[in-house]
């Protein structure tokens, strides 16, 4: 996320002062490569790797702090939420044994944080987005406590407005209205930096832009959000719909969001994308400024440009421009930032070799990539692999389109081959990785599609936080082992398992998918509702969504027994509907309920938040946590015994 150093108060002339610097940032950049101060003949890869905590029920574990005081490693470092962590990898000159060296790395720092895990009860899990996740884990009491933060949330809430409009559509569709900026908790990444020399940097920015797509499809893991299936690749919706800051007259205007593609080709220098963005988005963070860049260029100091930085970095661009300083010299580099955390690690480094492949030989072999394909085609094929994954269609260089596997297969993979060897990349580790994006494009079996898969394989009639800790729980499993997700077997449900830890909430077991009447539906649409779904209480709500009442099957026997459903006259809802109703929200602990259903003597429980009702539980769900429990613990008895 960027600069943690920010300045929480501060008024309209700090803001001035702090604005002048990022333009005068920006015009040291421009002086440095007019003057030839980048480094050139180089290339170097890097990466960040942000991943989640988990319990020992697979939700997500709120003690990053704990973990980051526990394992005491310099590369870790704090996300947005409270259960997301960062690991940066040192950066390497794209050569040799880079990949192998970066993979061993990579492993090793999750080591680091699953040892100081063990001690705190927690674990890591890889995910794009993670599938136990709940909107009850989207809270101020899961941010992160750092001024970067909440500053952020503060600002972008501000501008864009309180009601921030979630919508996503895919196989099943998603539809929120918040007011805040956390359900960005819910993304994590494995984000590539590749240094390149200043001269070329715009042919391999372009080059960049063209290959996502390709590069994306094989590596989509990120299907669900809140129990739902949406985009093979989720995280690319949501992270713009989460930091959007346009208000409802921006949109109108078609001003383009923070979180954005592009929409050129770069022509002349980077320095075009870079004045855009200065002067399109807003500032919205600030700190002490402590350097004048253009006195220190003058003096031959070679600048930080950490006012234009801290900017640069509140603009969420797909692949964004970067700038650093290696041994003194400055340096520019691509941020490929939309390859989701996971499967594993092997998974993840091959997307790493086939990214470095094809940015290595797609350049040389047909130079400007301008030529070859409009920019649109490009946008429109990242975002249509986003949607679809390995069952997207590409538009080509020939304008023509073909299923995106075919092109992987026939084209690029021996292409990226061919590059990695031009790099000096050790062919025993390009061949190791590349053959497995040929493997998982072959069999089309990405993370996504084997998180879909084994959703559709399990028993239906489980319940849905069960299948995704089901889910989750397997992928730590396989993530531990090692194996690349091509070769996972489909998760399933467990015979026996910790049933206790899925039920700590009235959260994590309420139904959500309700039918529900109106006050003035005719009192016979509730009696059909219950006869059709099986179902013994109907609550009553109004088109906003709030409770007015509850009309149970009790209610139905005594105006049947009274003779009153033989009348001419239809009844109306509203005249038969109890309005004190006993309510509970989704934190509720799900013992408090239990007490509270059996001391009030009532057979469900409407589950309200912010006024709203998100769910219910019911006598019968409760009846199937107690049988689960109470099977296995005679499990545990019988395997005691034995």
């Amino acid at each position: 996320m960027g600069d943690k150093k920010v300045t929480r108060e501060y008024d309209d002339e700090q803001m001035r002062v702090f604005t002048q610097a990022v333009l005068s940032d920006l015009r040291a950049l421009e002086v440095m490569l007019d003057g030839g101060m980048f480094e050139e003949n180089v290339r170097r890869i890097g990466a960040e790797q942000e991943m989640f905590l988990v319990d020992s029920a697979m939700r997500p574990a709120p003690v990053v702090t704990e973990i980051m005081a526990e394992a005491d490693d310099p590369r870790l470092t704090t996300e947005i939420g409270k259960f997301n962590l960062e690991a940066n990898l040192t950066t390497r000159n794209s050569e040799g044994g880079c990949l192998r060296a970066m993979e061993n790395e990579l492993n090793e720092v999750l080591n680091v944080v699953r040892q100081a895990g063990e001690r705190l009860g927690t674990s890591v899990v890889l995910a794009g987005i993670l599938p136990t996740i709940q909107l009850t884990d989207l809270t101020a009491e899961n941010l992160t406590p750092n001024p970067r933060y909440s500053e952020l949330d503060r600002v972008v809430t501000q501008l864009h407005g309180n009601d921030r409009a979630i919508h996503i559509k895919g196989l099943d569709e998603l539809q929120l209205i918040l007011q805040d900026t956390y359900i960005e908790f819910c993304n994590t990444s494995f984000q590539i930096h590749l240094q390149t020399g200043a001269s070329d940097f715009v042919n391999i920015y372009n080059w960049a832009q063209a290959i996502s797509a390709t590069v994306l499809a094989s590596a989509v893991n990120a299907p669900l959000l809140l129990n739902h299936r949406l985009w093979y690749e989720t995280r690319i919706a949501l992270f713009q719909h989460a930091i959007d800051t346009r208000s409802t007259v921006h949109r109108e205007r078609n001003q383009p969001p923070r979180v954005n593609f592009g929409d050129r080709w770069v022509d002349e220098s980077i320095i075009e994308v870079l004045r855009e963005d200065a002067i399109r988005f807003r500032v919205l963070l600030t700190q002490a400024v402590e350097e004048n860049s253009l006195r220190s260029l003058a003096s031959g100091i070679v600048p930080k440009l950490s006012a234009w930085r801290l900017h640069n970095g509140t603009i969420w661009r797909w692949n964004r421009p970067c700038y650093g300083i290696v041994d003194g010299r400055p340096g520019i580099r691509v941020e490929a930032r939309y390859l989701p955390a996971g499967p594993t690690v092997v998974d993840e480094m091959a997307n790493a070799a086939f990214f470095l492949g094809l940015m290595t030989e797609l350049p040389s072999e047909y130079g400007d990539v301008r030529r070859l394909m409009s920019f649109d085609d490009a946008k429109y094929n990242f975002f249509n692999v986003a949607r679809n994954g390995m069952n997207a269609q590409l538009r080509g260089f020939d304008g023509s389109s073909r299923r995106v596997g075919r092109v992987i297969l026939e084209e690029l993979l021996p292409r990226a081959r061919r590059g990695l060897d031009r790099a000096g990349i050790d062919a025993a580790d390009s061949g190791r990785l590349l053959d497995i994006i040929e493997a998982r494009v072959a069999t089309e079996k990405t993370g996504a599609r084997w998180m879909l898969d084994s959703l559709d394989a399990m028993d239906k009639r489980a319940k849905q936080n069960v299948r995704m800790r089901t889910l989750t729980a397997e992928m730590k499993n396989n993530q531990l082992a090692g194996d690349p997700v091509h070769t996972w077997k489909l998760a399933e449900i467990p015979k026996q398992s910790e049933w206790i830890d899925n039920y700590q909430t009235v959260g994590q077991f309420m139904a959500v998918d309700l039918f529900t009447v109106r006050p003035e539906d005719i009192l016979d649409l509730a009696a059909s509702l219950m006869h059709w779904r099986h179902v013994r209480h109907v609550p009553v709500e109004d088109d906003a969504g709030r409770l007015i009442g509850i009309v149970s099957h009790r209610d139905l026997i005594e105006i049947m027994a009274a003779g009153k459903f033989e009348s001419d006259k239809a009844i109306a809802v509203r005249d038969v509907m109890h309005t004190s109703v006993i309510t509970v929200t989704p934190e509720t602990p799900t013992l408090d309920a239990l007490y509270l259903m059996r001391d009030r003597e009532i057979g469900c429980l409407p589950v309200i938040k912010n006024d709203r009702l998100v769910g219910l539980i019911t006598a019968h769900d409760f009846l199937t946590v107690s049988t689960k429990l109470f099977e296995e613990k005679l499990i545990q008895q019988r395997n005691g015994g034995a």
